[in-house]
């Protein structure tokens, strides 16, 4: 599902875009079919493809590679999910029950690795060799980014420096990624590209950051997830790491400890502590301060529709509840 201010801008574009990822997720293998299908109809935002369409239009950019590239860009992003999933063991995304938990862990990794070289074929037809250096650096953070993740499981430990690098790997690099080819098809100057892909860093990490609060403050019917996921994945995010280090002994020792062992025990009490100490504010302001920094990056953007829909982007980032 898109925020609303996308809608009227990007009708026709989106539209393309569905009609190449219709068009591209063809296989002879039912099985390859069935379970990509699923997973790129099952409700997302289509919030990176549209920041590349975004700031292509906002350099009024006149070809049709930017359909091409948004649904490059959406494939990579749904092979994500679906390792992540597997991983994570997750049984619920955006609602519906997840790929792995219809099809299996093995049908959803091999799809992912076919979405993943599918997206590689498309963005070589594109001919741009800066194209694809964006997109190999981009996939190749995204992966050290979920071993990142993996390896501060259950780490209470972490320091908000190493939670940050995760997000900037695992998440905001593929915003930053998106911002900048839109930027690269548009013929941007360095400054302006560069201005770009920093606010898709630092849009992607407000985003992340509002997830990672959800977790402890959103409605499931909303969110489409379980409340408490991340806890029970042992996953150490701000609200938790904030909550150990503003709070009693004996309180930051419950949170320590659930985060530690993982699973949901302690949810309700850990939830009670993370809402009674600010860490839920904390998490929003620094969120924030992140969308502004993103607005202040494309300070020189010339005024467009396009660009004051990325403008009101950031503001969404932060002020959504699902």
């Amino acid at each position: 599902m898109q925020p609303d201010i996308l809608h009227p801008l990007l009708a026709a574009d989106m539209k393309a875009v569905d009609a190449v990822i219709r068009d591209r997720l063809h296989s002879d293998v039912v099985l390859v079919r069935q379970v990509a299908e699923y997973i790129v109809r099952s409700g997302g935002k289509r919030m990176r493809p549209a920041l590349l369409l975004l700031t292509a239009g906002a350099l009024d950019y006149q070809g049709v590679k930017h359909h091409e590239l948004a649904a490059v860009i959406e494939f990579i992003h749904t092979a994500t999910l679906l390792h992540d999933d597997v991983v994570d063991e997750s049984s619920l995304r955006r609602g519906r029950a997840t790929a792995n938990a219809l099809f299996g862990s093995a049908a959803s990794v091999l799809v992912g690795d076919f979405l993943y070289s599918r997206a590689f074929q498309m963005m070589l037809e594109v001919g741009n060799i800066r194209v694809m250096e964006v997109l190999a650096e981009a996939t190749n953070v995204i992966a050290e980014g979920e071993v990142l993740q993996l390896m501060n499981c259950h780490n209470a430990d972490i320091r908000i420096e190493e939670y940050l690098q995760v997000i900037h790997y695992k998440t905001a690099k593929l915003f930053e990624a998106a911002t900048r080819l839109g930027g690269i098809l548009g013929a941007a100057s360095p400054e302006i590209e560069d201005g770009l892909a920093r606010y898709g860093m630092h849009l992607g990490t407000a985003f992340q950051l509002i997830d990672d609060m959800l977790d402890y403050s959103g409605d499931e019917s909303e969110t489409g997830k379980h409340l408490g996921d991340d806890l029970a994945e042992g996953k150490a995010t701000l609200p938790l790491i904030y909550a150990m280090a503003h709070n009693t002994p004996q309180n930051a020792e419950v949170v320590r400890h659930a985060l530690e062992n993982g699973g949901r025990e302690k949810f309700s009490e850990v939830l009670e502590i993370v809402r009674s100490c600010a860490a839920l504010e904390a998490t929003r302001s620094l969120a924030e301060e992140e969308a502004n920094a993103a607005k202040t990056s494309i300070a020189a953007l010339p005024a467009s529709q396009h660009k004051a829909c990325l403008l009101e982007l950031a503001d969404f980032a932060v002020a959504r509840r699902y």
